[in-house]
């Protein structure tokens, strides 16, 4: 069986404004290949407002209507989505699927220094100019000088493979100028090793009151009080309507990354997607029916494993992320933690949002810091920051949680 090339991947934008972009794809299969692909669409800055999934274990035909971005690059898009897919390899115009012989040789790491003077929102400023160059931070360090300036320390991977030349590091340097202005002082970039940016489990300290409330990965009977979270009407399993798969039913409300957290959970459980439909309701509620297997290309019919996946869909759904406010000393410090998935990428842009969510706050950044904590046999990404009160914090601390955290979950 063959496919055409440029059909893998095919974008259609919508003829009335304000209605949903089609994304078409078609192509082989493989256990997680929904969740890469959510991951993506989620990086671009778009919401899925409706899916329909459908494999028979080697070849899948997936279908998303989004919504978000107006200044999205399609071609862009649709070349990072072609990329995720399966490999094919040509033969007369025509290209056939090709298993992978060797894991994908990890991506080299730059450290990407950067002197500014200081001002409210400056740090999102640079962030965004990152994001939008495909510039992936893998760690952070931002520090403020008592004179006023600002050192920040991105260690970073580039989707273009290309930040080793002078021609890509000078179009960084352009957009970061264009960005901050007569604000910048010094920029540079180095490639640096593996060892540097190793994303092990982070030396710095975490409290044990955070530990206990921000990681504990059980549906608690009663959430810890000021704990902001999602909602999750139900996660319901049924193996009567199929002779061969189990279907997994979810209600709940819509929030950023909805699919790619329901995809992200079955990866690490290495479930495979047999058929799934997803559709956004008024009032921003979602239905999602899908019809599953284990990899084995069974039924779930342990009631300890029924259990356990619903268990984690419903606490991923609920609280997909965790934030919190708290003291450090005679400082207030923001910790926003999400789960790593089991091939080790973090969700994207966290960084981009909470620096947005502070900007909108008038509230300014300190420092800021993104390490990797092994917490209860699970790599959580935690980002610190270390907030400026100057003359005191513009809103109050719950403000402060609230807003980031409607940000991070679409709600602004």
């Amino acid at each position: 069986m063959g496919i055409l090339h440029d059909d893998v991947v095919i974008i259609t934008e919508p003829e009335k404004e304000g209605d949903p972009s089609v994304i078409t794809i078609n192509c082989p299969d493989k256990t997680g290949l929904g969740c890469d692909l959510c991951r993506i669409i989620l990086f671009f800055g778009l919401s899925i407002v409706r899916g329909d999934v459908s494999t028979d274990g080697k070849w899948c035909f997936l279908v998303f209507w989004v919504v978000g971005n107006p200044g999205t690059r399609w071609d862009l898009l649709k070349r990072r989505l072609m990329e995720t897919c399966p490999s094919f390899s040509s033969a007369s115009g025509i290209s056939f699927y090709r298993y992978e012989l060797q894991p994908p040789k990890p991506p080299d790491v730059f450290l990407l220094k950067f002197c500014c003077y200081d001002r409210r929102g400056i740090l999102h400023d640079v962030t965004e100019v990152l994001c939008e160059l495909e510039l992936t931070i893998k760690k952070v360090k931002v520090s403020t000088t008592p004179d006023g300036k600002v050192i920040d320390l991105f260690f970073v991977t580039d989707t273009r493979e290309l930040l080793h030349t002078n021609k890509r590091k000078d179009e960084v340097s352009d957009h970061l100028k264009a960005a901050t202005g007569n604000a910048m002082i010094s920029f540079d970039i180095e490639m640096v090793g593996p060892e540097i940016t190793a994303c092990s489990q982070s030396s710095s300290f975490l409290p044990s009151v955070l530990m206990e409330d921000m990681f504990h990965l059980e549906m608690p009977d009663e959430l810890p009080s000021g704990v902001v979270t999602s909602s999750c009407d139900s996660v319901n399993m049924d193996n009567s309507l199929s002779p061969g798969h189990t279907l997994v039913q979810i209600i709940c409300k819509d929030h950023k990354g909805l699919l790619y957290d329901i995809m992200r959970t079955l990866k690490d459980y290495n479930i495979q997607i047999s058929y799934g439909r997803f559709s956004t309701k008024q009032r921003r509620n979602c239905e999602i029916d899908l019809f599953i297997v284990q990899a084995d290309g069974k039924k779930i019919v342990d009631p300890s494993k029924q259990n356990a996946l619903t268990s984690r869909l419903r606490m991923e759904l609920l609280r997909p992320l965790r934030v919190a406010v708290v003291s450090k000393g005679p400082d207030t410090e923001l910790l926003v933690a999400n789960p790593v998935e089991l091939s080790g990428k973090g969700r994207p842009l966290v960084f981009h949002d909470v620096t947005l969510a502070l900007k909108m706050l008038d509230t300014g950044i300190f420092s800021a810091k993104i390490g990797r904590h092994l917490v209860k046999d699970r790599e959580w990404e935690v980002y610190r920051v270390l907030l400026d009160e100057g003359d005191g914090l513009p809103v109050p601390r719950n403000k402060i949680e609230e807003g980031v955290w409607k940000m991070l979950m679409g709600w602004e």
